[in-house]
Order: C-alpha cells, then sequence, then structure tokens
C-alpha cells in the first residue's frame, strides 16, 4: 500500500508587486497555518518517507515552517516541474519514487491539487492555502500509480477545520 499526503502552499502575500508570482512570500496568516498543519499532522501519527516541493518561494516557506512542527528525517526534493505543474507532472514524479517509499508528500499549488485529488479519489475540495489531503493506493509499486489510480481519501483537513 501506497500513501500520498497533498499539501497545497499556505497563504501567501500579493504585497510585493516587483516580485514575480515565483518568488511571492508568505503573508501573516500562511506563517501561522503552514507550522499548525505540521503539528496537527504529527499528532495525527502521520509519517512520510519523501517531500517533492515546488521550487517556488511560498512552498518552500510553507515546508520550512511545516517542518518546525513535523519530524521528517530526509531531505525534500524542491522541483521546477511542480510550480505551474499539472496532474501529469505529479503522476510523474510520483512514478519515480522508490518503491520502498511508502509515503510520499507533495506540496504544490492550485487548481493541481483539487485536480489530483479528483482524479486520485473522485473527491472535489477546493483546496484551501495549507489544506492536506491524505491518499491510500491498493499498489505495492509506484510505477502502478497510473494503472490504479483509485486512492481511498483518509483524511482532509484545513487550518481553520482542525
Amino acid at each position: 500500500m501506497k500513501n500520498l499526503i497533498l499539501m497545497r502552499h499556505a497563504k501567501s502575500s500579493w504585497n510585493h508587486p516587483n516580485l514575480s508570482d515565483r518568488q511571492r512570500p508568505l503573508n501573516k496568516r500562511g506563517k501561522r497555518d503552514a507550522p499548525r498543519m505540521g503539528e496537527f499532522l504529527e499528532k495525527q501519527g502521520i509519517e512520510i518517507d519523501a517531500i517533492l516541493c515546488s521550487s517556488a518561494q511560498r512552498t518552500q516557506e510553507t515546508l520550512s515552517l511545516f517542518l518546525e512542527e513535523f519530524t521528517f528525517e530526509d531531505e525534500a526534493k524542491f522541483l521546477d516541474k511542480l510550480y505551474h505543474a499539472d496532474l501529469r507532472d505529479y503522476i510523474d514524479e510520483l512514478e519515480k519514487l522508490p518503491n520502498e517509499i511508502e509515503r510520499a508528500m507533495i506540496i504544490g499549488h492550485n487548481p493541481t491539487m483539487s485536480e489530483a485529488l479528483d482524479f486520485f479519489c473522485d473527491e472535489y475540495e477546493p483546496f484551501s492555502t495549507s489544506a492536506i489531503a491524505h491518499i491510500a493506493f491498493e499498489i505495492d509499486e509506484w510505477h502502478n500509480l497510473i494503472e490504479n489510480p483509485n486512492g481511498k481519501l483518509l483524511g482532509y483537513w484545513y487550518p481553520k477545520g482542525i
């Protein structure tokens, strides 16, 4: 069985018109919510073996703050491909994971987060900032994900709901 945790970046700031979209930082609420979500997942006992993160500033900040409260012993991978990614990009990156990775996390952007949840679980959520979905798949190898994308939604959480 493989598990996927999807997390949308925390709330970003629009107060810096001279910055590109990729460079936008988190705002005050985002800086508050990201560690709260890390603490929440830690208390749920959810473990993560690999983290794939968009290379955008706001996703990197989200991950850094999330990891202040969540135990992760490895190095995250920051991927340009996950910035402005589509669903196929997510699947491609997941299928590259070694099979010993049981639980992977992607930190990215909407609308791809909502599309991924809909595709993998036939569930639609608007994926607010800092929201997390936990999905389980009845597969033993990540490269089988496209053949059997029928995941089971184990949890969907967002800052105001925890």
